[in-house]
């Protein structure tokens, strides 16, 4: 891989080009999460049917990583190895542009099935994007610190994921009296996503202009499934598609919950749905500050400021929407949980995973274990914990894999289906009686417990091929 040679030594200032694709990804999923109880509501469906809006949207990236499987089998080549990560980008953009444009009949003829498919081609463009990006911001700098880049990168898609639920619920409800909901159309879906659509192709184009290598690699990958016979990337599969699972049931399975316990509308979930993406930004942020390789005492203070800085930007967004924020402040002591796991952590992934899924755990069983606010903020607090896994799973799984980066890669992206399946799973379980939608998030417990495996087992796996991501990650702090 000849052509990032030149950027090893250090995180490319083209990088901050590239994370522009991360926000996009973060708003766009987020706000799936207002669609989710507006849907139920206008088509009247059931639970698990209103879950079908995730379902078509991370389904997507199951078939666009097949399709770019069998793309690769048929040219015996890998595509993304032959016309670079940078062009990979401006066609997933294009492609998730066209997309957007089904939203106008899906709107006009009133149906469910158009909308979702509406989703569905907008996340086949971002399966491309995401096959290319992740990669390509390891290659952009020292692989050794390709989780702190994809953790800044993951800052930036939380930002978006915090955005996109107030966003999209204020151009859908227009505000959150209590008639809100009950006003809003169909119709009013429509063009927050046509404008969405045109922003696609404005970055494509930004994209096309920047300065942002073409990384290559003129290393020829055999026909077939040459990537599965590592066993860190079998597990790593296996790891994405728990960990997007669970990060999107939580969030996704809010609705019914806020709805059921708290006796909200779906005009008047966003601050919640917008915590918990906003907990996601959090933790990311705070992970993202290593990328700039601070003094060891700087980056201890870092890790104290950093989470209650992006909590006031949370906050701030909420507020100039006109919600009432007060009931939200109590959430800062979650956040000194987040703050400890990190200095445990060491920004070492392995142990950064253990750590985070551990705390995951504890975070459902607090839930499950209570009630009320205590219940509802202990749920939301998942986000923070998942906040750091994509990067650390994604830099261990990858890790060592040589020509099959881009095959591995794929077959990681190809595991989002996670968050098509898991999340309609809790809507089935929330569905009946003896369970509820209270004692579904057992299901998050589990998630959490299969993550914290393979940070024990992939530690292993990778020591017995001479790979040793910890002593080089922490061994610059």
């Amino acid at each position: 891989m000849s052509s990032s040679q030149q950027i090893k030594r250090g995180t490319s200032p083209s990088f901050f080009v590239l994370v522009m694709v991360f926000f996009f990804w973060g708003f766009v999923a987020a706000s799936n999460d207002i669609l989710i109880p507006l849907f139920k509501e206008k088509f009247h469906l059931e639970a698990w049917q209103s879950q079908l809006v995730g379902f078509a949207f991370y389904i997507a990236y199951f078939v666009g990583a097949i399709i770019y499987f069998l793309v690769s089998n048929a040219l015996k080549t890998d595509p993304l190895n032959k016309i670079g990560y940078k062009n990979g980008i401006i066609y997933g953009l294009i492609f998730s542009g066209l997309g957007t444009l089904i939203f106008f009949p899906a709107a006009q003829l009133q149906s469910f099935a158009l909308m979702l498919t509406g989703l569905f081609v907008v996340a086949l463009g971002f399966s491309l994007q995401q096959i290319a990006a992740n990669p390509f911001a390891i290659e952009l700098g020292d692989p050794a610190d390709g989780a702190k880049r994809l953790n800044l990168a993951g800052g930036i898609n939380n930002f978006g994921a915090t955005l996109g639920p107030v966003l999209v619920s204020m151009a859908i409800f227009g505000d959150i009296h209590p008639e809100a909901a009950k006003n809003a159309t169909i119709n009013d879906v429509k063009i927050p996503y046509l404008v969405l659509g045109a922003l696609f192709i404005l970055v494509a184009i930004i994209f096309k202009f920047s300065k942002l290598p073409v990384i290559k690699n003129d290393e020829k990958v055999e026909k077939g499934l040459g990537a599965l016979k590592y066993p860190q990337l079998v597990l790593g599969m296996v790891a994405i598609f728990t960990y997007v699972g669970v990060e999107v049931t939580i969030a996704a399975n809010l609705g019914e919950y806020l709805h059921q316990t708290q006796n909200l509308d779906s005009a008047n979930i966003s601050q919640y749905v917008s915590l918990f993406w906003g907990s996601m930004m959090i933790g990311r942020w705070t992970a993202g500050a290593s990328a700039f390789n601070p003094s060891a005492q700087l980056k201890r203070i870092l890790t104290v400021v950093i989470p209650y800085v992006a909590f006031g930007v949370y906050l701030a967004i909420n507020y100039m929407r006109g919600t009432d924020i007060s009931d939200l402040y109590v959430y800062a002591y979650c956040i000194l949980a987040l703050i400890l796991a990190f200095f445990l952590s060491q920004d070492k992934p392995a142990k950064q995973l253990l750590i985070f899924a551990s705390f995951g755990i504890l975070a459902m069983l607090i839930g499950l274990f209570s009630t009320g606010k205590v219940a509802l903020f202990a749920f939301i607090s998942g986000g923070l914990f998942c906040s750091v896994m994509w990067p650390c799973i994604f830099t261990l799984a990858t890790a060592g894999l040589g020509k099959y980066t881009s095959q591995g890669s794929a077959f990681l992206v190809m595991m989002i289906l996670g968050g098509a399946v898991i999340p309609v799973a809790q809507g089935s379980l929330a569905g009946v009686p003896w369970i509820g939608i209270h004692h579904s998030y057992w299901l998050a417990v589990l998630c959490f417990a299969y993550l914290a495996f393979f940070a024990i087992k992939v530690k292993s796996i990778l020591k017995s091929q001479g790979i040793d991501y910890e002593s080089a990650i922490s061994g610059g702090h």
